[in-house]
């Protein structure tokens, strides 16, 4: 029985040992910087908080908003 645990041990231990020396490989040669660089920027709305693209959003007095109804209401307090 433990012949049985010391095998299944070592099988799993050289199985851990393959997939995090591999790991790395996988890994994009392209720095995560470089690729958000060309990413749209997002903006909050500030009277719902949802998240939009900042060509699809509506500003007013630095405060972004996602449509002209909730530009009119104008910024809710946020309750946190």
């Amino acid at each position: 029985m433990i012949r049985i645990v010391f095998w299944a041990a070592l099988i799993y231990i050289a199985f851990w040992a393959w997939r995090r020396f591999k790991a790395p490989a996988r890994q994009s040669a392209k720095p995560r910087a470089q690729a958000d660089e060309h990413a749209p920027a997002m903006v909050r709305c500030a009277n719902c908080g949802v998240h939009l693209l900042q060509t699809r959003a509506l500003q007013q007095d630095g405060d972004w908003y996602c449509t002209q109804p909730h530009l009119q209401e104008g910024p809710r307090p946020r309750a946190r």
